[in-house]
C-alpha cells in the first residue's frame, strides 16, 4: 500500500512519509492507493481485543511499515492517560439506541483518541524518513483539535506546534484550555476570523514554496495535527471497531448484523474515519452525517453541490462550526478515483465557492451509505433537555445533534437498526449552553457555569477542566488572517 494525493499531481509516498509531510505538495490530501480488508476470521479475533491492542491492529493494517508490536507500545503509552479502561466507553440509551463517549482523554474531547497517539506516529515516520528535521505542526482549531493537539506535542523533542484558533469562535473553557499550555515549544495565536479562515491560513502556509525552503535551511519542516495529516484519521477508524465489539460482548447484536452510526462532524473526519471502517469489512449500516446550522455538508449530500456560500452562524456547538470541510476531498477521491476531478472541483471551491460533483457521483455516495441531517439551535437544546429529563444522561450540544440525527432518520426511514451516536465532547466543556438548553440559570462566567452544571447534575467537573481554574494564561496575541504567515515566520526563523 502506498499513499498519493487527492489532486493527483505529487507522487505515491509511503506511510511515513504521508504522516511526515501532512498535506501532499499538490495541495491534496493523502488516501491510500488500496484499502485493507479483515476476513471474518481476522475480524472476529480483532473484536476480542482490549482497545489497545484493538488499535493497534487496525492500525497495523492502514500504516504499512509500522509493526503491530511497535504500535502496540505507542497505543499502550497514548491512553494509559484516559480515565476509562474501555477507552471509548459505549452508554445505552435505550430502543437499540447507544451514544459512545470518546471524551475520556486528557482535554475531555474525541480529538485526544489520536492526537495522544500522533506524537509518537510522527517522532517514528520521522526516523523511518531518516530525516534530522525539527518538525512544526501547525494546527487550525474550532476548539478541541487545538488541546488536545497541544497536550500531545507540549515538550516532545524534535517537534514544535502552532495552534490557531478563531477569536471568539471557541468556548471560554475551549480558550483557556489554550492559552494556559505549558511547554516551551508551544505557540497559541487567535485569528481574526472564522475557523474556515484559520484553516485556509494554514493551508496557504503549507502551499507557500519560498516559505518551505527558508525553513528547510532553518532545518524545520512543517506538517499537521488536524485531520489532513493521515495519522491524525487513522487512529479514528479504531473505535468504530470497538463500539462493534462492546456490542457484540454486551449480546446487543448478533455477529455480521449491521449497525449504524451517527457522527457529529464538521471537517468530515469523524464519519470518514467510520467510512474506512466500513470499507475494512466492519458491519457498518448507515452513516449518518450530523451538523448542526452550519449545514453545507447535509446540503451537499442531498443534492451533490457543495456551497459555501451562506451566512457562518456562531451556535453553541462550535467545533462544527465549519463551511469548508477538509476531509470531504477524500470521500470526492475515493468515489470518484479521479485527481484531476478532485482538484478542478477544490480550485471551484476557492474561486467562487461552489462545485457541483453531478447525479452519478451523488447516487454512488448515497449507495455506500451516507445520509445527512441537521440540528437548529432549537432542536440541539430540545435534545439536551429531552435526553436529561428522559434518560439522566448529559448529552453535549455536538452529541445532541448527532443524536437528532439519528431520529430523523428512523422516523424518515422506518429503520430501527442499532445505532451509535458518537459523544465527541464532555458536557462541561460546553457547561453555558448546556445549562441553558436545560432552563437553567446561566452565569457569566464560564468557570461559575461549570461549578452550576455540577450542581445541577450532581455530577462532578472533570478533572482536567477543573484544573484550568488555578492555571495562568500565557498566550494573549490576536493576528489578522494575513499575519499568521509572518508569524510562523518569525516563530521558526531565528
Amino acid at each position: 500500500m502506498k499513499f498519493v494525493s487527492t489532486r493527483g499531481k505529487s507522487p505515491a509516498v509511503t506511510a511515513a512519509e504521508a504522516i511526515r509531510r501532512g498535506l501532499a505538495p499538490d495541495g491534496g490530501l493523502y488516501v491510500p492507493d488500496a484499502l485493507p480488508v479483515f476476513s471474518a476470521s481476522e475480524l472476529e479475533a480483532l473484536l476480542a481485543l482490549p482497545y489497545a491492542e484493538l488499535s493497534a491492529a487496525v492500525l497495523e493494517r492502514f500504516l504499512p511499515g509500522f509493526s503491530r508490536q511497535e504500535l502496540l507500545g505507542y497505543t499502550k503509552k497514548a491512553y494509559a492517560s484516559f480515565d476509562d479502561g474501555a477507552v471509548v466507553p459505549l452508554h445505552a440509551l435505550g430502543d437499540k439506541l447507544w451514544t459512545m463517549e470518546l471524551f475520556h482523554g486528557p482535554t475531555c474531547a474525541f480529538k485526544d483518541v489520536a492526537l495522544q497517539i500522533l506524537p509518537y506516529l510522527l517522532a517514528a515516520s520521522v526516523r523511518k524518513c531518516a530525516d534530522d528535521h525539527t518538525v512544526a505542526i501547525l494546527v487550525a482549531t474550532s476548539g478541541d483539535t487545538g488541546k488536545a493537539a497541544l497536550e500531545g506535542f507540549a515538550d516532545v523533542p524534535g517537534t514544535k506546534i502552532a495552534v490557531f484558533y478563531p477569536d471568539g469562535g471557541v468556548s471560554d473553557i475551549q480558550r483557556a484550555q489554550m492559552a494556559t499550555q505549558g511547554g516551551d515549544n508551544v505557540l497559541v495565536l487567535a485569528v481574526r476570523g472564522n475557523f474556515d479562515d484559520a484553516q485556509t491560513g494554514v493551508k496557504d502556509i503549507f502551499a507557500d514554496a519560498a516559505l518551505a525552503a527558508e525553513l528547510d535551511k532553518a532545518g524545520v519542516v512543517l506538517s499537521s495535527a488536524n485531520s489532513i495529516n493521515w495519522g491524525r484519521l487513522a487512529p479514528q477508524i479504531a473505535y468504530y471497531f470497538a463500539a462493534y465489539a462492546q456490542l457484540l460482548r454486551a449480546e446487543a447484536v448478533a455477529p455480521g448484523e449491521r449497525v449504524d452510526f451517527s457522527v457529529p462532524t464538521g471537517n468530515f473526519g469523524d464519519i470518514l474515519a467510520g467510512y474506512f471502517a466500513k470499507r475494512a469489512g466492519l458491519p457498518v449500516g448507515k452513516l449518518l452525517c450530523a451538523s448542526n446550522s452550519n449545514n453545507v455538508l447535509t446540503d451537499f449530500l442531498r443534492t451533490g453541490v457543495y456551497d459555501k456560500n451562506r451566512p457562518f452562524l456562531r451556535t453553541m456547538s462550535p467545533s462544527m462550526d465549519i463551511l469548508v470541510s477538509s476531509n470531504l476531498e477524500r470521500l470526492l477521491y475515493l468515489a470518484a478515483q479521479d485527481g484531476e476531478r478532485v482538484s478542478e472541483w477544490m480550485q471551484a471551491l476557492r474561486g467562487g465557492g461552489k462545485y457541483a460533483v453531478g447525479e452519478e457521483l451523488l447516487n454512488l455516495l448515497t449507495d455506500e451509505g451516507f445520509a445527512a441531517f441537521f440540528a437548529s439551535e432549537e432542536e440541539t437544546a430540545r435534545v439536551i433537555r429531552a435526553v436529561w429529563e428522559g434518560k439522566g444522561y448529559l448529552a453535549d450540544p455536538h452529541t445532541a445533534a448527532g443524536l437528532s440525527a439519528a431520529e430523523q432518520y428512523r422516523r424518515e426511514s422506518g429503520e430501527t437498526r442499532p445505532t451509535v451516536a458518537l459523544s465527541t465532547a464532555s458536557p462541561f466543556k460546553f457547561a453555558a449552553a448546556m445549562l441553558s438548553s436545560l432552563g437553567g440559570a446561566v452565569p457569566e462566567n464560564d468557570f461559575a457555569a461549570l461549578d452550576a452544571l455540577s450542581a445541577f447534575a450532581k455530577t462532578p467537573v472533570p478533572a482536567p477542566l477543573d484544573a484550568l481554574r488555578a492555571r495562568e494564561e500565557r498566550f494573549k496575541t490576536v493576528v489578522e488572517k494575513d499575519e499568521m504567515r509572518e508569524s510562523v515566520r518569525n516563530w521558526l526563523v531565528k
